[in-house]
């Protein structure tokens, strides 16, 4: 590949540029990783999950996978867990909570099936000091919660965040799944090098994250949580987690993740094709979020300089991606012409195999952090290669697609303005005081007023 350089020189500058950005912030990423240190559990714990924690889980459509997620919360011994579902739903998901430990669990109801109007529900019936959202099918280590919770040691801590990795759904991981565990291994050492360098996060990551109740009571955040509109007329179900973490960072509150096998939580993902719908949807989310961060409300400049840095990196990363094909197709066009007419020495085929070791090796070099405790799934490599260049197509699909809101795996998800304004109408004709965050206040929670 160096002899063609003696052709035309000028034609790999933009490969040289574009390796170089890239591997210099690869590297400084892992350094930052490597760096990075979890919170320590305290010695004398403010917050005591028994006392303190209330476990709420939006769901529509929660099976026997259930279980086995709600008894790994309950190892932790939160205060209580409240599911939110559908009125239609509200029998089945009774009778689970009743098969794991009904003392513990409530199940609650709105009318119509709506995420959001589902976790401010939660919100509005929750009596202490610290609030977790989790997926119906997170799966936590026994340790999570005290972990989690000793980050809120710091009183300007308003949310946190945990690591993944994938629970696979059969025997074997498809790779589909192998597909996304890849993907969570990246984005473990993402938030871990962002936490590290200025304290930030893109996202606190919606299967499993811990909030202060005082935040998320206040009747501003509620309104705004549920009358969430992109461009002022398509309302968002789905990026809860995204608004989250955005209201952290414009409201002044601090975050942070736990990245330890003490808080790393298991998550199942769509074992088939429809994981490509999963990532569309977060890809939607991820465009009207970092857009709004960076452009709209900006906060994000002056908090978490380096997480601004990353999302306007990703904004450029599908272009940047792209580019690298459409090189080669260049060179190995040349490399069929004579080299009398102004073609290349080295055949096409020689151009085409060293990109494609190219490739292979610096993609292997990112997963090596996967790859050292799963060895086995290095024969997915070559398929994490062409799902990366597809990734870069999907996401210009999805950025000339922001106004679909719809969910996209799950069924059941109707109209959102329908389920809001049904929501809106049915708190109207409740007593005033039944969703009054002072008539719900705890004592846990009115202590939180005296400590700052």
């Amino acid at each position: 590949m160096l002899y063609l350089t003696s052709d035309n020189f000028p034609v790999f500058v933009p490969f040289g540029l574009i390796g170089f950005y890239r591997y210099f912030w690869y590297l400084i990423r892992i350094s930052a990783s490597l760096a990075y240190r979890p919170v320590p559990l305290p010695e004398n714990p403010t917050y005591i999950a028994s006392e303190d924690v209330t476990i709420i889980v939006p769901t529509i459509d929660a099976g026997e996978e259930f279980k086995e997620a709600a008894r790994s919360w309950l190892v932790g011994d939160p205060k209580e867990i409240i599911i939110i579902t559908e009125e239609k739903m509200l029998e089945p998901l009774q009778e689970l909570a009743r098969a794991v430990n009904p003392a513990k669990i409530r199940v609650l109801t709105v009318p119509f099936a709506n995420k959001r109007l589902q976790m401010s529900h939660g919100i509005k019936n929750t009596t202490t000091d610290i609030i977790f959202f989790a997926d119906d099918d997170a799966i936590w280590p026994p340790t999570l919660l005290p972990y989690v919770l000793a980050c809120f040691e710091d009183q300007k801590v308003g949310g946190v965040g945990t690591s993944q990795r994938v629970q696979p759904c059969g025997k074997r991981m498809t790779v589909w799944e192998v597909l996304a565990a890849f993907r969570l291994t990246i984005r473990n050492i993402e938030i871990s090098a962002s936490t590290h360098i200025d304290g930030g996060l893109p996202c606190l990551s919606g299967r499993t994250a811990a909030y202060r109740t005082i935040i998320l009571k206040d009747p501003e955040f509620l309104y705004g949580f549920t009358h969430d509109y992109w461009l002022g007329k398509y309302q968002l179900n789905s990026g809860d987690d995204k608004f989250l973490t955005r209201w952290m960072v414009s409201h002044g509150w601090d975050t942070y993740v736990q990245c330890c096998k003490e808080a790393e939580l298991l998550s199942t993902m769509k074992p088939n094709w429809r994981f490509l719908k999963q990532v569309l949807r977060w890809t939607r989310n991820t465009w009207r979020s970092d857009l709004r961060s960076l452009f709209m409300e900006r906060h994000i400049w002056t908090s978490h300089p380096y997480v601004a840095y990353t999302m306007v990196d990703k904004l450029f990363n599908p272009f940047s991606l792209l580019v690298g094909p459409c090189l080669v197709a260049y060179v190995v066009y040349k490399s069929t012409i004579s080299v009398l007419d102004g073609g290349y020495h080295l055949p096409w085929w020689n151009v085409v195999l060293s990109y494609f070791v190219w490739l292979v090796a610096t993609r292997t070099a990112k997963l090596l952090p996967h790859l050292w405790h799963s060895p086995e799934h290095i024969i997915y490599v070559p398929a994490f290669i062409l799902f990366g260049y597809y990734f870069a197509i999907m996401k210009l699909y999805a950025l000339c697609t922001l106004h679909e809101t719809g969910w996209g795996t799950r069924t059941g998800i109707g109209d959102i303005s329908a389920a809001t304004a049904a929501m809106d109408a049915k708190t109207e004709t409740r007593s005033p005081f039944a969703d009054d965050p002072a008539q719900n206040q705890s004592e846990s929670e009115r202590r939180y007023g005296e400590r700052i």
